[in-house]
Parts: structure tokens; sequence; C-alpha cells
């Protein structure tokens, strides 16, 4: 999906557009493209084999993790909020981080606090609907042409990683009823996304939610995918394991990292905002 999430504009008070304070100088994400959603996915999935890696076969369990990821996070968030612009190099770093923080968000409940799918899923979901309540409330606009400042940046973190706890619960929520199988669980989400393209394209579905539903779905897609080619053959998969899947997929996602920020392809332009959101 090529879209553009622009359909929400900031809604002019007396004259000038509404914004927010501490405005930095240039749009703080990359417009979404098709790099965009490939890297979204590869993130995603070294997030899961990742997660998995160093749980099991580093030994450091869950909460070892958490602290771990936790941390790692913190400093590229720094970073990132720091930058004037959007650099693929802190950019997508900081992605790939928050896809395993919110993982282990899910898990931490499920596995370590008993939480039911169900619940977590729901709470998720509510969650993440209050936070974009919220964030349109304070700025008028989900649009992501308007991350340029650091309240709409903080919104848009936020939202990712809800996004990806929401991904993770709903992802394991439909693997536990539905027993499809590594690849044909990645068929479904893929499926989805798909449908919500070309609601998207022929039935005029509203980009910006467009977009943050296939965001959620890469999630699952992506964690299938990555199951799918680390587990060991007797549980479906292709038992490359989760260091060689790991490798293989950062090694790809660094690639396409430098491809961008050489070339630039996917740096947005900021858009004139008038009138109410769709």
């Amino acid at each position: 999906m090529t879209y553009e999430t622009s359909e929400s504009q900031a809604v002019p008070v007396d004259g000038p557009t509404l914004r927010s304070r501490h405005r930095p100088r240039g749009i703080k994400v990359p417009e979404v493209t098709g790099s965009f959603w490939i890297i979204k996915v590869l993130c995603t999935t070294v997030g899961e084999t990742a997660a998995d890696l160093l749980n099991e076969k580093a030994g450091l369990g869950l909460t070892g993790v958490s602290v771990l990821m936790s941390a790692l996070l913190a400093i590229v968030l720094v970073v990132q909020f720091r930058l004037s612009a959007y650099r693929p190099g802190v950019y997508w770093p900081a992605v790939a981080l928050i896809s395993v923080f919110g993982t282990l968000i899910s898990d931490n409940l499920t596995d370590t606090m008993g939480v039911p799918l169900e619940t977590s899923t729901t709470v998720f979901a509510i969650v993440l609907a209050i936070v974009f309540a919220v964030w349109y409330r304070r700025e008028r606009t989900l649009s992501l042409h308007h991350i340029d400042s650091t309240s709409r940046e903080s919104f848009y973190w936020l939202a990712v990683m809800f996004t990806f706890a929401l991904g993770t619960a709903a992802g394991d929520l439909v693997s536990e009823h539905i027993d499809l199988g590594y690849w044909l669980s990645a068929a479904l989400f893929a499926a989805a996304i798909a449908a919500v393209a070309i609601a998207h394209v022929g039935l005029d579905l509203d980009a910006v939610w467009s977009f943050w539903i296939a965001y959620i779905l890469t999630r699952p897609l992506g964690a299938s995918v990555g199951d799918y080619l680390s587990q060991p053959t007797g549980d479906g998969g292709l038992g490359l394991g989760t260091v060689v899947t790991s490798v293989l997929f950062l090694a790809i996602i660094l690639g396409l990292v430098i491809h961008l920020s050489v070339t630039r392809r996917d740096v947005a332009e900021p858009e004139q905002a008038t009138g109410h959101a769709a």
C-alpha cells in the first residue's frame, strides 16, 4: 500500500493553523511507501525472533529481556526526539526495539501475570482508542504529514507501541482459537491487510484509519513469518532457528535503511493544513 495518510488536517484557529508547542523543523516520520511496509514487517519479524532468542537461547527470561529492551528503547527514543527531522538510521531501530517492547508487554501479561488474551486484547484496543482520541483532541490531526512537533511525535510513538501490543495479543488469540499453522496464519493476516488496501482504494476508507489498521495487522503477519522460518520442522516451521532468521532479516533491514538514507526517497513533505478532518 503506497497511499498517504493525509486526510486529517489541522484546524485553523483565528486564521493561522493550529500548531503544537516545541515545533521541530521537519517531519519526523517517513513517507508511507512500499519500502515502509517491507521494513515494518521485517522489523516486526526481527522483534519476534530476537525476543525468543534473548529469552530462550541467552537465558535472560521475560523479565531480563524486558529490562534490556526498555533501556535500549529509551536510549534510541531520546536520540530520535532530539533530531530535527526524519533519519532512517534512528527511526527504524526505534521501530524494531518498540516492536520487541510492545510484544513483551503482551507476553508478560499473558505468561507472567496470567491475564487472558481476550482481556489483554480488549484492554489494548481501548487504550489505543483513547490515545487516538486524546491525540486528535489536542492536535486536531492524526496525519503522518503533521508529525512535526514533540507533542505529536509523543502521541505517534505511544500509538505505535500499543499497536504492537494489540497486534501481539490479537494475533496470539487468533492462533489459539484457529490452529492454522504458521504459513496459513501469515496468509490470513496478509489477506486482511490486502482487504484494508482494497477498502481504502475502492471504498474510500479513510487513509489515516487504513494506515493504522494495516499497521496493527503487520505485527501478527511478521510474527507468523518469523515463527515459520525459525521454528523446528516438527512444529511446522522451516527450522532456520532464531539466530539465522534474526541475522538474515537484520541484514535486509540494514541494506534497505542504507538505501533510503542515501536516496531519501521516503522523506515526507509537509502539507498545508486547511480544513477539518475527514
